[in-house]
């Protein structure tokens, strides 16, 4: 590959994410974001893969992150669904934590606030 193609392929990838709505952009990372967390929380179909609720903890907060910092800008549909998968996700964890952690401590609470 040469440079110069390299550079035109970069280019085309900058302008193609450049016509892509914000709301799509953060959608679709949540997604990832939500789709990697279930699989670290054991809720993937293939049993080969590991529980590691570390590495959950840490894409739930960020999800929660996103999705609270970003909500005003979302609109209420799109919100509603992304809210919706994290807290499902956040029960997953409490449901698959040897030992639960207290009320208001979990992943991604600090921003969402307690999950019941």
């Amino acid at each position: 590959m040469s440079d110069s193609s390299h550079f035109d392929d970069s280019s085309d990838a900058i302008r193609d994410i450049a016509e892509v709505p914000a709301v799509e952009v953060i959608t679709t990372t949540a997604v990832h974001l939500m789709s990697a967390a279930a699989v670290k929380c054991g809720l993937a179909d293939d049993p080969d893969l590991e529980l590691d609720l570390d590495e959950a903890r840490k894409l739930i907060t960020a999800l929660a992150g996103l999705v609270t910092a970003s909500a005003p800008f979302l609109g209420d549909q799109h919100a509603r669904s992304l809210r919706d998968g994290l807290r499902s996700l956040q029960l997953a964890f409490r449901e698959a934590s040897a030992v639960p952690d207290a009320v208001g401590e979990g992943p991604g609470e600090k921003y969402t606030g307690p999950v019941n």
